[in-house]
């Protein structure tokens, strides 16, 4: 089965050594000081109650906002309470703190919700920089986020939601970008892709996994670059315009991968289009319908399709239909659906299902005994299986174009084999 992969947003090597080794260590526990009263001595557990936070980075430099994050935990917290709760407990969801993308401030929201308001869990945790992984890992805090940056890849206190999308040693990688992009190119044979990423430890991941990635699929692979400043938005794109259109022999590839968020994938989008670029845009970051407010961003990503590690809003389903009333009622009125919102939404269920899973007596040592073994099928994010997804991502993947001020489905919601990652 398919595992989908996003682009590694961030995260250093040194920050997934530091909690690979404390995950050897911290296999238990009660979770710290008690906190709870009656039958359960874990932090943030109570007869009636379980606390959660979240770590979200709702204000950026560069303009990008995940705070929609925090509105999708809540809805999915807000139907568990409607429901009754986990085990007759309701879940006390303290909303999520802002990072900034800050790692400063990401260890001090980690410090805050531990410490102070002592949470039993992080969930979600949607921010380029976790610098507060390890913190958590020592402390055993169960913490939920998006699995495309490596502390969610394993240390056993750290749960993606859709498994780990970063390849390990020893794991494989998914190929939802590649395979899903053949319905678009009609194919692979003969066609050649140009992949640019950001100049970090990130960018430099991805270009590495992505150049395998495509390669595989039978993409000619023509360019492949981590060059771009990842501390300020270029405001010239010209000479990254100028390498990426002459990379296949002097002439143009057939696709331009972009592993950047919105601010950039604008910048470099509207270069090439203006150049005569006519062949296919594609990233793994604008599927949001908040772009289409603005004329001009709406111009720059249009035509662009964006890898989603999800079932797209456009595929109609019964969880489906769920979530977006669930969205629909937290928010109090009809609010345009993004990635952010899913994000918080599945960080939320799988904390839930493991929740659940661990029973009335519930614990850290409780809470982790279930998530060992855990598996279920047909989610929004594909088949979830733990422990694998601590190296491997459980989700699948689906392209949706957008076109003329609408996001379409270009390639369904499906799952393909993976490739080892080398």
């Amino acid at each position: 089965m398919s595992r989908s992969i996003r682009t590694i947003t961030a995260a250093a090597a040194a920050l997934l050594l530091a909690t690979a080794c404390n995950s050897a260590s911290d296999s238990g526990g009660s979770g710290g000081d008690g906190g709870g009263k009656g039958g359960s001595s874990a932090r943030g557990v109570t007869d009636d109650s379980i606390k959660v936070g979240g770590i979200v980075s709702m204000t950026t430099a560069s303009g990008y906002s995940k705070k929609d994050t925090d509105l999708g935990a809540k809805a999915r917290f807000d139907r568990a309470n409607a429901e009754g709760g986990v085990h007759g407990r309701k879940i006390d969801y303290l909303g999520a703190e802002d990072d900034g993308q800050d790692p400063s401030r990401n260890l001090a929201a980690a410090r805050k919700l531990v410490q102070r308001e002592k949470v039993f869990a992080i969930a979600p945790m949607s921010s380029v920089t976790f610098s507060g992984a390890d913190f958590l890992q020592k402390q055993k805090v169960p913490t939920f986020g998006w699995g495309t940056i490596p502390p969610f890849c394993g240390p056993t206190y750290m749960y993606g939601f859709g498994g780990c999308m970063v390849p390990m040693p020893g794991g494989t990688i998914t190929q939802s970008w590649p395979e899903g992009l053949k319905k678009v190119t009609g194919g692979a044979k003969g066609r050649s892709v140009a992949i640019l990423a950001n100049d970090n430890d990130a960018g430099t991941f991805a270009i590495r996994t992505y150049k395998q990635s495509f390669a595989a699929a039978g993409y000619e692979v023509t360019y492949a670059k981590s060059t771009v400043p990842a501390t300020s938005v270029p405001s010239d794109w010209s000479a990254y315009t100028k390498e990426i259109l002459r990379s296949d022999g002097g002439k143009a590839p057939d696709a331009v991968v972009s592993v950047m968020q919105t601010p950039y994938n604008i910048g470099l989008f509207t270069s090439v289009k203006r150049a005569g670029f006519r062949g296919v845009l594609t990233d793994p970051t604008d599927y949001d319908p908040g772009l289409l407010t603005k004329s001009a961003t709406r111009k720059a990503l249009d035509g662009v399709h964006v890898l989603l590690s999800f079932q797209p809003f456009e595929q109609e389903g019964a969880d489906m239909r769920r979530f977006k009333a669930d969205i629909k009622k937290a928010a109090g009125k009809d609010v345009p659906l993004n990635m952010h919102m899913m994000t918080g939404y599945m960080s939320a269920d799988l904390f839930l299902a493991l929740a659940d899973k661990a029973g009335k007596n519930l614990t850290v040592d409780s809470f982790q005994q279930a998530a060992d073994g855990y598996s279920d099928r047909d989610t929004m994010v594909g088949d979830r299986r733990l422990p694998e997804g601590r190296k491997e991502s459980f989700g699948c993947g689906a392209l949706v174009q957008l076109k003329d001020g609408k996001y379409t489905v270009t390639s369904p919601f499906e799952c393909y084999e993976p490739i080892p990652f080398k």
